[in-house]
């Protein structure tokens, strides 16, 4: 019944998106040549499924975006979960931290280019360093945020260090650190695009870019449709992912 419900309020949302996309067609006045109508935009993303660009696009968008985000979160939750217990060290961190945060991860293009090349390593980078600092100062956060209550019951039972870190502060810190992997979809996802429109060959972004140059823009579009429905899978995944998770451990996301 939920799933039909679901179902139900998607395909209510995608009617009115399109109505509303040809409406401002008509409205507007608009040529085909200017504003693609949906219709248009639809044989569009059937051709490029058709012979496989498409596919092909997508295949390689998510290895990038999978090689970048896991890796970013992997090392930003381990290094979130040692600097948040070493209060002197995080002070001294913190700081910098906090300057290249801010910069965008495409503002380290001409370098990432110029370091590793064009193809998939300068997206990879650039998709590393948008997901990194949501994770790492959410991962700080949540172990800060822990009952300490916790805590006394480790020392009570004499846990290792290692222990300490894995079997206790990380399960119970972990629905705060979920925030973080959500931030870091979005930003890693956004910023995947972008560095794909600068330096590779292939991807959604070149895809884009590529019609663009080509004044395609019914296929413009139709690789706009395919990343947000893409990005809002991705987004739905680290949700189940993190219930999954509180279901193992006992906690409640």
């Amino acid at each position: 019944m939920k799933l039909t419900s679901t179902f139900t309020y998607v395909l209510i949302a995608f009617i009115t998106v399109i109505l509303l996309w040809q409406g401002i067609i008509w409205i507007g006045d608009y040529p085909e040549a200017l504003l693609p109508s949906p219709i248009m935009v639809f044989w569009g993303l059937v051709s490029i499924i058709q012979d496989g660009t498409l596919i092909n696009h997508i295949t390689i968008s998510l290895f990038r975006f999978f090689s970048g985000y896991l890796s970013a979160v992997v090392i930003a939750v381990v290094l979130g979960l040692l600097l948040a217990r070493s209060r002197h060290v995080w002070r001294v961190v913190d700081p910098i931290v906090q300057v290249l945060r801010p910069v965008a991860p495409v503002a380290w293009s001409p370098f990432i280019v110029l370091w590793f090349g064009i193809g998939n390593m300068p997206a990879i980078v650039i998709i590393f360093i948008a997901a990194f600092f949501p994770v790492l100062l959410s991962t700080v956060s949540a172990v800060k945020k822990i009952d300490p209550t916790y805590l006394k019951l480790a020392e009570n039972l004499e846990l290792s260090r290692s222990s300490l870190l894995w079997k206790i502060i990380f399960p119970a810190s972990f629905p705060y650190i979920a925030n973080g992997l959500h931030i870091a979809v979005g930003t890693a996802w956004i910023f995947l695009v972008a560095g794909e429109m600068i330096g590779a060959q292939s991807g959604l972004g070149y895809l884009i870019v590529d019609s663009r140059n080509a004044l395609d823009l019914d296929l413009v579009l139709a690789g706009i449709i395919v990343i947000g429905v893409l990005g809002l899978l991705l987004d739905k995944g680290i949700g189940l992912f993190e219930k999954w998770i509180g279901k193992q451990w006992g906690v409640q996301s």
